[in-house]
């Protein structure tokens, strides 16, 4: 049985930080119903690059495990709909702009008063109070005040992001988060509560000392490119094999120590600039710029060989190509390969965490526009076919 079993969830809203909540909820078994637009859809689903054939494949990933349920919500019928399933919900994933919602009749007071025990689950920029919960939020925006892109690249040029909608999937795990933690309480109580999740405070979760740094200690945390100022060695470094990296972490006096040893270099480990942590702190260039000199004459396979028998944590750079070839990924699960109707066998990353007793399990991958609309009406709402056509002439589903 997984963890999230027999818990039913409708996500509403579209791109990614609701849609990676749902995702992660249908992952541990939840029956999460995926409420779209007629005839387009969720944006997902052209979104990302395409296989040979054009077919998008962030869809196969960022849907799977999910039923998908058309329903115009402009449409008073539709939010009708809405509030009969939302009676017989557990958790219901939005994030459509602050106050979208009530004006469709289905804010959380309304939802509440027809079912006390649901968690509603509210994705958006800047969260559902404050002068800022009108603004539209992207990932980019919110990763900017949320402090992440000022760190992003290196001092002597303007920040940098990262090649990822972190601060969506940040926001799509905290509410994942909100809402396990919702369910417990429910658990002892019988009461649902609003999980408000924002983008920018999910990024500001994860922003290490630096308020502290600045309130206490007038401290401005710069951007420093591949390091971590005063920790080293910590790096990525070249190899013998051209444009292949590795990144070495031996910041500790004993890994530094092995490090040199294995370098034919012991004496490095004894000499004050290097000889503990705040030496190599206050002279990083230098010994970063001893162990490139040596990482660039080795092969990348032997280094990472060499290295691991010393005990110094290392990794290559990996791209896709490179996970989907290491045994370790394989031997583990990391990635899996799922059959998907649209673009045939595709590999995906598997389900995380990983749980002993009741694991998560990617069971198909994102399904077809509508698919299971009937099923849903009928399973949830005991509708018959006379009703369920009844909405579809009326351009409801």
């Amino acid at each position: 049985m997984r963890p999230l079993e027999g818990i039913r969830v409708l996500e509403m809203g579209q791109l990614i930080a609701g849609p990676f909540c749902g995702q992660l909820l249908a992952d541990f078994g939840a029956e999460v119903v995926k409420i779209e637009p007629p005839g387009t859809g969720d944006s997902m689903r052209q979104w990302g690059r395409t296989d040979a054939e054009g077919h998008p494949l962030w869809w196969p990933v960022i849907g799977r495990n999910k039923k998908s349920m058309t329903l115009d919500l402009r449409k008073p019928e539709a939010q009708d709909v809405v509030r009969a399933l939302a009676a017989k919900t557990d958790i219901l994933v939005e994030n459509f702009r602050a106050g979208r919602m009530e004006a469709w009749g289905l804010g959380y007071e309304t939802l509440k008063a027809i079912n006390p025990g649901l968690i509603m689950v509210r994705v958006t920029g800047f969260g559902q109070t404050g002068p800022y919960k009108d603004r539209a939020g992207f990932a980019a925006v919110c990763e900017a005040m949320g402090g992440m892109r000022y760190l992003g690249g290196y001092p002597d040029r303007p920040p940098v992001r990262i090649g990822l909608s972190i601060g969506d999937t940040l926001a799509g795990q905290s509410g994942f988060q909100g809402a396990l933690l919702a369910l417990h309480h429910r658990d002892r109580t019988g009461l649902g509560q609003m999980v408000d999740a924002s983008i920018y405070e999910a990024v500001l979760s994860v922003m290490e000392g630096v308020i502290a740094e600045y309130d206490r200690g007038g401290h401005v945390r710069e951007r420093s490119g591949s390091i971590l100022p005063g920790i080293a060695p910590s790096n990525a470094y070249p190899t013998a094999d051209g444009d292949t990296t590795i990144v070495i972490g031996a910041n500790q006096d004993s890994l530094f120590r092995r490090l040199t040893k294995l370098m034919g270099q012991p004496e490095l480990a004894d000499d004050p600039r290097f000889k503990n942590h705040r030496a190599r702190g206050e002279n990083q260039t230098l010994i970063d710029e001893i162990i490139a000199e040596w990482s660039a004459t080795k092969p990348a396979n032997w280094l990472m060989d060499a290295l691991a028998e010393a005990g110094v944590p290392a990794g290559l750079t990996y791209t896709a190509r490179e996970m989907l070839a290491d045994p370790h990924f394989e031997a583990r699960r990391s990635i899996v390969r799922v059959e998907d109707e649209t673009v045939g066998p595709t590999a995906m990353q598997s389900v995380f965490p990983v749980l002993s007793e009741t694991p998560g399990e990617v069971r198909h991958t994102g399904p077809k526009l509508g698919e299971h609309t009937d099923e849903v009406l009928r399973d949830w709402l005991d509708y018959d076919a006379s009703k369920i056509d009844a909405l579809r002439t009326g351009g409801i589903i």
